[in-house]
Formats: structure tokens, C-alpha cells, sequence
């Protein structure tokens, strides 16, 4: 039973997409129980074969056009995975930055021939994306991007350093953000993809020791003068790069938000089971009026913050989501999750504290949805332009 009280939008409610959200909930209980997700937690990667299965289950690429060996599907698909991921506690699977990051790309701004090579690859599983954007220079400000890709002849030579790449150890198929004009600012960003098998120059770094997200592989990359056709040029000519990924950021601070809701849900409902069961000075945790007072606040700010993201999504499926809202989405419901995660580990006591409940994974895993993405100062920025 959920923990808020409030019935979805319609469109969340179809039944082919209440029929799809519970096979992917069967899908992560029969391929993701908790003995295989811990195992993955102490190798620090999801392996291999899990993307596969994916794949086969037809959960890669949900919103690609089946033309393209997708699913067919729409972002209430991908909203749904994410959810499931969530609620699953698949820590560190990183299938919707694949999903709804890496193969949009693809699919809005390739040219045919790019789409009928990559997208039938990465539905099933043989592809696994990352996009290479942030580097050690430069985080939220992408015009700060030093990576460049040279022209020598019909090819790319790609030379820089990325770093905090999710996927990053397993990913085949990169996306780069890098300068084919230097002198031109932001105008001279493009995106060109590298298929990282048998690429020569190309290596990777440490598997990143972080705070949370124990299971995501998230990587330093290198390129060292990796050569890659010219053909693989996202968008019809180069310096289109920058304006690619102002216009997919929006989705992918509403993924954000969409995933913090999830986290939200499952602390409430992780949360409200545990003091009802648990008992101090001879009554239960939930009988004490501040218990009761803390889940109350939690719950009617989680109920704001589900109808809000819900029109967001709703928004998102007429093409009317703007960035400046989605960058609301992103901050605030970062905040929110991390505020409620926080006061939920309270309630568990010394036992909040323990890695081997999922309250304390939780709240270690929460506090990057206040960074990645663009920061949540950024996001503010961006709102108050709008002033």
C-alpha cells in the first residue's frame, strides 16, 4: 500500500502502463533480489549480464521507436522504470541514463543511418551508453569543456580526460562532449559518439570510491588521440553540440526529480512499517507525538512534491516541459528527498545508521541528486533568469 493518499494522473493510470510497471516490478524482483544487488554493492558494478536481461525483457530503450529496436513507448514508460528502480532498490543500475540520457541523442538529433546502427544494439543490451560530459575542469559549466576533436581527414582525433562518467567501466558506446573549435565558446561543442571496443587510445580510469551509489560505476575516461569516423558526428554539422544538450537537460533534471520521488516513497513507506512495529518505552515509535508529527510533515510535503512532478510529466508528454520549471523539479524534489531520507533514518535510530538497512543506503545515495545534473545552485540561476 502506498504511503500517500492520492490517485495518479490519468495518463499514469492506462492500463497498459499499470500493466507495464507491474512486469517491470516482477522483472527486478526475479533478476535484482536483494542477495544478487548486495552482491553487486560490494563489487561496485552491476555486471554484465544484468544489461542483457534487460534487453531480452524489452526494458532497454522504452521510449525508441520499434523501427529502431525499441519498445515504442513514451516517457511515462521510462518514468515508470525509474520508479521501479527505486522502489526495488536496484542501487546503481544505470539503465535510465542509457534509457532517457544517451539514446535520445541518438534518436532526436542522428542521422538515419546512426539511429539503424546504434539504437537496435543498445535495446538489446550489446551497447550499454554513457555520455561524456563533466571533466575536471569543468562540472555544471559545460562551456568549459577541454576535450577536443580534431579533423584529420574523414576523422575525429579525440584527445581529453572526463570524469564522474555513471556507466563508466561497463559503457561501449560514449557519447563525448567535445570542442571542434576551440576558438568558437560554446559554439564550437559538438557530440560525437565512440564505440569504445578495440578503440585505440581510449582507456579507462579507477571505478571512483564515492560516497553512495555503491553498485554504479562511475569512471575517469581518457582519450589519448582516439581516432573515430567523421560519421559519427551527432547532428548534420559540428557546434551544434551545446544546443543538443540544452534542449535533452530538461528531461534529464525531470528524470531526476522522478527518481527522487521514488526514493521518497520508499523511505515513507520503509519508514511508517518500522515504527509500527518497533516499541520504546513500552509503546510503539509511531505512538509518540512526534513520530507522528514528523511523518505527517513528511507526508504532505511528498504529496506536494508527487502532484507536482506529475504535471511535470504530463507537461514533458505535450512537449510543454520548459527548463526552467524541469530545473524546479530537479532542485527542489533533491531537496526534499534528502530532507525526508534524513528525518526517516532518525526514526530508525542506531539502526538507521547501519549500511545493511536500506534507510542508510538510501540517504547516502540521495545526497548526488543535489549535484549531478546540474547543481541545485545552478538550477536556481536558471530559475531566477526567469524573473
Amino acid at each position: 500500500m502506498s504511503a500517500l493518499d492520492i490517485q495518479r494522473p490519468d495518463f499514469m493510470r492506462e492500463e497498459s502502463v499499470a500493466q507495464f510497471e507491474d512486469m517491470v516490478g516482477k522483472f527486478f524482483a526475479d533478476h535484482a533480489p536483494e542477495a544478487r544487488a548486495a552482491k553487486w554493492r560490494h563489487d561496485g558494478i552491476v555486471e554484465r549480464a544484468m544489461w542483457n536481461e534487460a534487453g531480452a525483457a524489452g526494458l532497454l530503450c522504452l521510449m525508441i521507436p520499434e523501427e529502431y529496436g525499441g519498445a515504442g513507448g513514451d516517457y511515462r514508460h521510462e518514468a515508470v522504470f525509474m520508479e521501479q528502480i527505486q522502489l526495488k532498490g536496484v542501487d546503481g543500475f544505470g539503465a535510465s541514463l542509457h534509457n532517457a540520457i544517451v539514446a535520445p541523442y541518438i534518436l532526436h538529433y542522428g542521422s538515419e543511418e546512426q539511429k539503424r546502427k546504434w539504437l537496435p544494439r543498445m535495446a538489446s543490451g550489446e551497447l550499454v551508453g554513457a555520455i561524456a560530459m563533466t571533466e575536471p575542469g569543468a562540472g555544471s559549466d559545460l562551456q568549459g569543456v577541454r576535450t577536443e576533436a580534431r579533423k584529420d581527414g574523414n576523422r575525429y582525433v579525440i584527445s581529453g580526460q572526463k570524469t564522474f562518467i555513471t556507466n563508466g567501466q561497463t559503457a561501449n558506446l560514449v557519447v563525448v562532449v567535445a570542442k571542434t573549435d576551440k576558438s568558437a565558446g560554446a559554439r564550437g561543442t559538438s557530440l560525437i559518439v565512440v564505440e569504445t571496443d578495440d578503440a585505440e587510445g581510449f582507456a579507462r580510469g579507477r571505478n571512483l570510491d564515492k560516497v553512495g551509489l555503491d553498485a554504479q560505476d562511475t569512471s575517469e575516461l581518457f582519450f589519448n588521440e582516439v581516432s573515430v569516423p567523421t560519421a559519427n558526428l551527432i547532428g548534420a554539422e559540428e557546434g551544434k553540440g551545446f544546443v543538443q544538450l540544452m534542449q535533452q537537460l530538461p528531461q534529464e533534471r525531470l528524470n531526476i526529480a522522478v527518481q527522487g520521488m521514488a526514493t521518497i516513497l520508499r523511505a515513507l513507506e520503509l519508514t511508517i512499517d518500522y515504527v509500527k512495529q518497533r516499541k520504546a518505552f513500552g509503546q510503539r515509535i509511531l505512538d509518540f507525538q512526534n513520530t507522528q508529527f514528523k511523518l505527517a510533515e513528511c507526508k504532505t510535503e511528498a504529496t506536494v512534491g508527487r502532484v507536482f512532478v506529475d504535471r511535470l510529466i504530463g507537461l514533458h508528454l505535450e512537449g510543454k516541459l520548459d527548463a526552467a520549471t524541469a530545473s524546479m523539479a530537479k532542485y527542489w524534489i533533491s531537496d526534499l528527498e534528502n530532507k525526508i531520507v534524513d528525518t526517516c533514518l532518525q526514526l530508525f535510530g542506531g539502526y538507521g545508521f547501519m549500511n545493511e538497512y536500506p534507510i542508510g543506503r538510501m540517504f547516502r545515495d540521495s545526497r548526488v541528486q543535489r549535484i549531478y545534473g546540474g547543481t541545485n545552485e545552478i538550477m536556481k540561476l536558471l530559475i531566477a533568469r526567469t524573473l
